[in-house]
């Protein structure tokens, strides 16, 4: 796979967070696309499709499950990587059984994020 010519998109409502998961996602070789809204996310999705999602679960106005409801709706098939700093068993099961690649807890563990990613990209192509 040719890290390079793929983008990531990060969507979490704290700018610390994502100034942090765009540099190491950049280091690996990926294209970023950081969103601190995820609505701002929804609107970019006509325009330009990421190959991967980080979504956080917990935003204010849209939360995780209802942006990776609205990929699936819209058929664009874009992988997802929830990333949360509230690991409960129900959320667990609830993002995976609707299709997320992985969900990860936060701090995350920036190897287990990447390879995530990278599953995340494998599995679709």
């Amino acid at each position: 796979m040719n890290s390079g010519a793929c983008t990531i998109a990060v969507v979490d409502d704290e700018e610390p967070v994502r100034k942090a998961l765009g540099r190491l996602i950049r280091s690996a070789g990926f294209g970023v696309e950081t969103f601190g809204c995820p609505l701002a996310f929804l609107q970019s999705l006509p325009r330009r499709l990421p190959d991967c999602a980080v979504l956080d679960l917990h935003m204010p106005q849209v939360n995780g499950f209802e942006v990776q409801a609205a990929i699936w709706r819209s058929g664009a098939g874009i992988p997802v990587v929830f990333i949360t700093g509230d690991d409960t068993p129900a959320h667990r099961e609830r993002a995976l059984g609707q299709g997320a690649s992985a969900f990860l807890r936060k701090p995350v563990d920036g190897e287990q994020l990447l390879e995530a990613i990278r599953s995340a990209i494998r599995h679709v192509a």
